[in-house]
C-alpha cells in the first residue's frame, strides 16, 4: 500500500475510532457476539455496583478473552470465504480450528459467568 494515502505519525484517536467501528460491526452483524455482550454486561454491572472488584475483574477478563476469540473467529471465517467462496476441505479445517478456539473460550466464559452470577446473587 502506498504511503501517499496515510499520514505519518501515531494517531490514537483514529485508532480508537477503528476499534469502536470494528466492535460495532461485530456486535451489529454477528449474533454470537451480540448475545454474549448482552449476557455479560448486567453481571458486570452488578459486580461493579456491589464493589466486588475481584469478581468484576474476573468477569471482565473472561468477557474480553471470549470477545477477542470470537472476533478472531469471525475475521478468519470472513477471510476464508473471501479467499475461497467454494467449498474446500482445507478452508473447512481452518474454520473448524478457529471455531474450536472460540468454543473453548465460550466454555470458560459461560462457566465463570454462571459461577459469578450465583455468587453475586447470594450477596
Amino acid at each position: 500500500m502506498s504511503n501517499r494515502f496515510r499520514s505519518s505519525g501515531y494517531h490514537p484517536i483514529r485508532k480508537v475510532k477503528v476499534i469502536l467501528s470494528g466492535l460495532h460491526v461485530a456486535v451489529a452483524t454477528d449474533f454470537s457476539v451480540a448475545y454474549k455482550v448482552i449476557l455479560s454486561v448486567p453481571v458486570l454491572g452488578i459486580a461493579f455496583f456491589l464493589r466486588q472488584w475481584v469478581d468484576f475483574s474476573l468477569l471482565l477478563l473472561a468477557m474480553g478473552l471470549m470477545l477477542i476469540s470470537e472476533l478472531y473467529n469471525s475475521a478468519i471465517e470472513v477471510l476464508c470465504d473471501f479467499v475461497e467462496p467454494n467449498y474446500n476441505d482445507r478452508i473447512r479445517t481452518i474454520k473448524d480450528i478457529a471455531a474450536a478456539a472460540a468454543g473453548l473460550s465460550i466454555i470458560v466464559w459461560a462457566t465463570l459467568l454462571i459461577i459469578e452470577s450465583i455468587r453475586l446473587l447470594q450477596i
